[in-house]
């Protein structure tokens, strides 16, 4: 038997949407601590999966807490059906990657889906790794993520469940974009250019309104193809800047009200390359919700992780007290209910674990900041040569 678990994680925004430069994408995020997708392997001749009540809980997502008597129980059995059908998904390709007979698998605990906290990489990711720990195998999660389906444009999900931490991705060449979306396993997941580790008196609000699911699956990749086809260049002139005088040097100094600040600019400027996608420079009701948390001096910077609705905001363990208040407030003042929590970032990778016992005592976690890729760098603005 075997069991891992991951964090969810935050997605700041990319470097460069346009064709015009010639590298694509280069991801910004970082590895939260909490919540987390806890799944469970045995060995097995087949392959079958169950979902726990208990991992309904967290996973259902927006809009769930709103709903009442058969409803709710209508949605969580789609939520059931919808983790179950994943989950074999996955299990089914890391069982024929691995070249083992089968698994048993349980799901224990699951992410909030849809919700712009990583839910598919970190589920698929834990699964791959699970299944090749039960049978004690190498998972090789980077070169077998493609086949997964998973770390396709942003490698923040993969690099997250290896080694933790905030993660800058090197991208892709801009020559390989297509506007079909390319088969399974026909892409790399784009190299770590930097990370570092998050300090210890960080925190991180998460605010998720009751509010239909984030982009995902086809949908997702239409508006991306779409965002990308008419993003303006000169805003990933600005990105760079940023990223590579203020992001980077905030996170490498431990100065959480620059780094907050910076990642919000981030998140605004990526905002306006979907602005037609998503209503908005943020989709809503998540624009109300960060104006309002912009408004607290106790988060230092605000915005929303990939399509949301999940909003972040960075603060630190002196303030975290007050920052929650202020994600209460910020419900209210949006007119609409949802979840508040404040949360540390985590410096480690997924927890993995042979045997029986609690996975928050691991004998591993699934990967070590030395074992990265290293790259030549991030060339987020490649006309400038900067990195």
């Amino acid at each position: 038997m075997a069991l891992a678990s991951a964090g969810a994680r935050l997605h700041f925004g990319f470097c460069n949407l346009s064709l015009s430069h010639e590298r694509l994408y280069g991801a910004l995020g970082l590895a939260l601590a909490e919540p987390r997708v806890t799944v469970e392997a045995t060995p097995a001749d087949s392959t079958s999966v169950t979902v726990e009540s208990d991992a309904l809980s967290g996973a259902e997502g927006s809009g769930a807490d709103a709903v009442r008597g058969d409803a709710r129980d209508a949605v969580r059995a789609g939520v059931h059906d919808e983790i179950r059908a994943d989950v074999g998904e996955y299990a089914a390709t890391a069982v024929d990657l691995l070249d083992v007979p089968g698994a048993t698998v349980a799901v224990r605990a699951s992410l909030p889906r849809h919700a712009g906290l990583g839910s598919g990489t970190q589920l698929a990711a834990t699964t791959l790794a699970v299944i090749a720990r039960a049978h004690g195998r190498d998972p090789e999660v980077r070169e077998r993520a493609p086949a997964l389906g998973r770390g396709g444009r942003s490698g923040v999900g993969v690099a997250a469940f290896e080694a933790g931490g905030f993660v800058l991705d090197a991208g892709h060449p801009t020559a390989r974009f297509t506007t079909d979306r390319p088969a399974d396993g026909e892409w790399a997941v784009p190299p770590v250019a930097a990370r570092h580790d998050v300090p210890d008196d960080w925190r991180f609000l998460l605010v998720r309104p009751d509010a239909e699911p984030g982009r995902n699956g086809e949908s997702e990749d239409a508006s991306m193809r779409a965002a990308v086809e008419r993003a303006e260049p000169g805003l990933a002139d600005r990105i760079a800047g940023i990223v590579t005088r203020r992001v980077l040097p905030a996170v490498a100094a431990g100065r959480a009200e620059a780094f907050g600040a910076a990642v919000a600019s981030v998140g605004r400027l990526n905002g306006a390359w979907y602005a037609d996608e998503q209503g908005g420079v943020y989709r809503p009701p998540v624009g109300d919700v960060v104006a309002s948390l912009s408004a607290s001096p106790a988060v230092f910077g605000a915005g929303q992780s990939s399509w949301g609705p999940a909003v972040y905001g960075v603060t630190d363990a002196d303030r975290a007290d007050a920052a929650r208040e202020a994600g209460e407030r910020a419900l209210e003042a949006a007119g609409v209910d949802g979840s508040v929590a404040v949360v540390r970032a985590a410096n480690e990778g997924a927890r993995v674990r042979a045997g029986a016992g609690d996975v928050d005592d691991p004998d591993d976690v699934a990967g070590d900041p030395d074992d990265r890729d290293d790259p030549d760098g991030l060339d987020c603005d490649p006309d400038e040569g900067q990195h």
